[in-house]
């Protein structure tokens, strides 16, 4: 078993910048892929980015990439999302997921990862 806990969600004007955290408890975190997803109202979850088990390699949506850095702590069994130049558009409940398969590849699919934790809501004004 593996126990998502995200934080640091919260209220940001358009252009401002907010760090969320995930973490993680149980089987050993370093041993796994992690991602940030996100699902707006009425729309469906998507992905955000990714990040390999030694933090040697990252993955990004486009509509973030330049503006969000994904970034981990093994040490600390901690994921982080530092979203900067934030817009209205990135409104959104943020889910961390672990990804528990032996495989370099960071999937872009929900359906891969194994353990999800429960939200956090990131709200962004214009």
């Amino acid at each position: 078993q593996v126990q998502l806990v995200e934080s640091g969600g919260g209220l940001v004007e358009a252009g401002g910048s907010l760090r969320v955290s995930c973490a993680a408890s149980g089987r050993t975190f370093s041993r796994y892929n992690m991602g940030w997803f996100r699902q707006a109202p009425g729309k469906e979850r998507e992905f955000v980015a990714a990040i390999s088990r030694s933090a040697g390699s990252t993955r990004y949506a486009d509509s973030v990439k330049g503006r969000f850095t994904i970034s981990r702590d093994n040490a600390e069994n901690t994921v982080y999302l530092q979203m900067n130049s934030l817009k209205p558009e990135d409104t959104a409940v943020y889910y961390c997921a672990a990804d528990l398969r032996f495989d370099s590849y960071l999937s872009s699919s929900g359906r891969v990862y194994d353990y999800w934790g429960q939200g956090t809501q990131v709200t962004v004004s214009s």
